[in-house]
């Protein structure tokens, strides 16, 4: 888990996330949020960002890999995910639908 935990960094860097252990699962809560985001995330109903956990409950798995959720302000949504570390500065933090039909993945960068 260590090289998972820190802060990260979405790939607009609009949003910094703080990952760290929550018991033996992974979590991470918004740090820090631009205007644009903060926006973007009110107009979504989501009126705090920063203090907001978007990581929730990721379990280890198997090749580095931990799979749980990731809650997707602006859209009011939470959906299954996948995060592994791409190296010691870089995460790639996917999410699906429809039971893994649909996925869309970030690389995040250490903050």
């Amino acid at each position: 888990m260590q090289a998972i935990a820190g802060t990260w960094i979405n790939p607009k860097g609009s949003v910094a996330v703080h990952a760290s252990n929550c018991g033996a699962r992974l979590c991470g809560w918004v740090s820090w949020a631009s205007p644009t985001a903060l926006n973007d995330a009110a107009e979504a109903g989501v009126p705090r960002l920063v203090g907001t956990e978007l990581l929730q409950d990721y379990r280890p798995g198997t090749g580095g890999r931990w799979s749980g959720r990731v809650y997707v302000p602006d859209m009011g949504r939470s959906f299954q995910s996948t995060i592994e570390p791409v190296d010691a500065e870089h995460l790639k933090i996917s999410g699906c639908i429809l039971g893994g039909l649909f996925c869309r993945s970030q690389i995040w960068r250490r903050g």
